[in-house]
């Protein structure tokens, strides 16, 4: 039988094979290892090859020695081992805000008319027999004194129609002053006149919701001043989970997107709309990724806006016991530049694109890995991986062995016997 050997580059090849050599080049010990030789060399060679074993991500030293620089200096991601500082620095980062992007100013509460609006406008008179007024037509009637214009849009010069005061600019001017506006200019034409300016439709004044919301509409804003929220419930309220649910302003060409969560617990997110606001609601499930000796590797749902380490670990059914290394606990994720650098560390040269990647490190062997898990915080999209023991490798390695070394045992009694008859 021909066996074909591949050795794999390993530090663990000299030692193997300067004992397979021994034992060969023993003529006392030949005769009776003849049989078993080639035994002997698959064993050498699955253990020069360890490196190639199963595994369910890098050990902890295989990402030490991947974050150091390389020979012209550079360095792939930066790995920060986490400590009471950099926990820190973290509460320092600023999370978008919408009070913090439009200030919280006050409600908008006087309502100009606006092109596209509709506009309804009634005339009275303190007589019959005037414009705007039937004559008296029997001894019991005294006639209508009044008279309704009927609807009309405000056009693009801003103005609207009225019988015998022609055009009238209504745009800009709340609809008191346009009722003022009509009633000069009907003077001398009317009998004492009085006016009454009634917004039908309100274009001008609106917020536009859109998105995962039951009804998107044009939302019209109401006197007293209306906040994000009202809008959204104006428009029939969210469809998804509030954990999962994001809200975008945008508002004279800027946007800020913050959780609904957010704006839920912090009544000063819930600012006051403007016209012409546009508010998106959209759902996106926050998850992580979880992987290596955890008791389950899967993307996990978020329950809430954010989670810390230590209830990531929880969902992701806790640390093997069996396999894991608890003082290779990871945190994979892209930081923004302006965030990585409140952490006083250098930029590793893959930050060139934008975003920084960053790799921390907790270690949970130490009591106080628990606190700073307490702190720190998972983000969506974020991967923990908790690297296998290095103890693994080694029972990989004697699992592979042990039926091999069983036959090689029994092989070598065998030929023991036989050698002594």
């Amino acid at each position: 039988m021909r066996v074909r050997l591949r050795i794999v580059k390993s530090t663990h090849r000299p030692a193997v094979l300067t004992i397979v050599g021994r034992l060969v080049s023993a003529r006392s010990v030949t005769r009776r290892l003849l049989p078993v030789l080639p035994i002997l060399m698959a064993c050498a060679a699955l253990v020069s090859a360890c490196d190639s074993l199963p595994g369910s991500g890098p050990s902890n030293s295989d990402i030490t020695a991947a974050a150091r620089p390389d020979r012209n200096g550079g360095t792939r991601f930066a790995l920060v081992d986490v400590d009471p500082a950099v926990v820190s620095a973290m509460d320092r980062w600023v999370a978008a805000s919408l009070q913090g992007s439009f200030g919280q100013r006050q409600p908008f509460s006087t309502q100009a008319i606006g092109v596209g609006d509709y506009v309804q406008v009634v005339v009275w008179e303190a007589s019959a027999g005037g414009l705007f007024s039937a004559p008296v037509n029997d001894r019991v009637g005294a006639g209508s004194r009044s008279a309704i214009i009927p609807e009309q849009v405000v056009g693009p010069d801003g103005a609207i129609t009225v019988p015998f005061a022609g055009r009238v600019r209504v745009a800009g001017r709340t609809p008191q002053q346009v009722e003022q506006a009509v009633v000069d200019a009907l003077g001398g034409k009317a009998i004492e006149p009085q006016v009454l300016v009634t917004v039908t439709k309100n274009v001008a004044n609106t917020v536009t919701v859109i998105g995962e919301v039951t009804n998107g509409a044009r939302v019209p804003l109401t006197t007293r001043g209306d906040r994000i929220l009202d809008v959204i419930a104006t428009a029939g309220g969210v469809k998804a989970a509030a954990h999962e649910t994001f809200v975008t302003l945008v508002r004279d060409g800027q946007s800020v997107r913050v959780p609904m969560q957010a704006i839920l617990n912090n009544p000063a997110e819930n600012v006051f709309v403007r016209p012409g606001d546009v508010v998106s609601v959209a759902r996106d499930p926050q998850t992580f990724t979880a992987a290596g000796a955890t008791g389950a590797n899967a993307v996990i749902p978020f329950d809430a806006i954010g989670i810390s380490l230590d209830q990531a670990i929880a969902r992701a059914g806790g640390i093997n016991d069996n396999r894991a290394d608890p003082a290779g606990v990871f945190v994979i994720r892209y930081e923004q530049p302006q965030d990585y650098d409140q952490l006083a560390l250098r930029r590793p040269d893959a930050a060139t694109q934008g975003q920084v990647p960053v790799i921390y490190r907790v270690n949970m062997r130490d009591p106080n890995g628990f606190f700073l898990a307490r702190r720190f915080p998972v983000r969506n999209k974020d991967i923990v991986f908790i690297s296998n023991a290095s103890s693994m490798e080694l029972q990989k390695v004697m699992t592979v062995l042990l039926p091999f070394l069983g036959v090689g045992a029994t092989a070598v009694t065998v030929g023991a016997v036989t050698t002594n008859r």
